[in-house]
């Protein structure tokens, strides 16, 4: 099991201190014994030497702890906006294009938090969510409008070309598969 650089879940700390602690109980039914149970423990299991000792010492230090999760999240704090608005924003955009109306990120945000799907998040966390989903301001006939990227909407039409030529005929060159 390859933990390197990963926090331990709390059932795996506890399954250390369980194999440490048969290891100790039983050292005396082993004739050949390859060290430590300490070292037997981390070859068993597939993790360090350290890191046997060090969650060894945290039971030792607070038993009851061990089960609870890891407070401490590492790496870049997750999105404020999740992807699962894209489809929404997508939605609005293009109605608003139909119509005609002008938009803006202001107004875009408004919107989304009137639905009440996105929590509190600013203008600027939406423009980067929005170039990250294709979207950018393009020139319309007075002013600018939020429109798709312009290789996002040719990738739409290849795809939906290639969908097309796929059902004409008899015989079906690929299953369409949808996934939930």
């Amino acid at each position: 099991m390859a933990t390197q650089g990963r926090p331990l879940s709390p059932e795996f700390k506890r399954a250390i201190v369980l194999v440490k602690d048969y290891f100790d109980r039983t050292k005396s039914d082993v004739r050949e014994q390859a060290g430590s149970s300490a070292e037997r423990t981390a070859h068993a299991l597939g993790v360090g030497f350290a890191t046997v000792k060090r969650v060894m010492a945290d039971s030792k230090r607070s038993p009851a702890g061990l089960l609870q999760e890891e407070s401490i999240r590492r790496g870049h704090p997750p999105r404020v906006l999740s992807d699962s608005l894209q489809t929404i924003t997508r939605e609005y955009v293009r109605q608003a294009n139909r119509e005609g109306s002008h938009l803006t990120l202001e107004m875009l945000a408004e919107y989304l938090k009137a639905e009440g799907r996105a929590p509190n998040f600013s203008v600027r966390t939406l423009g980067r969510a929005l170039d990250r989903w294709g979207f950018t301001f393009g020139k319309g006939t007075r002013s600018q409008h939020l429109k798709e990227k312009d290789h996002v909407v040719a990738a739409r039409y290849r795809y939906l070309r290639e969908k097309r030529g796929n059902r004409k005929g008899d015989d079906v060159m690929r299953p369409e598969v949808y996934l939930a």
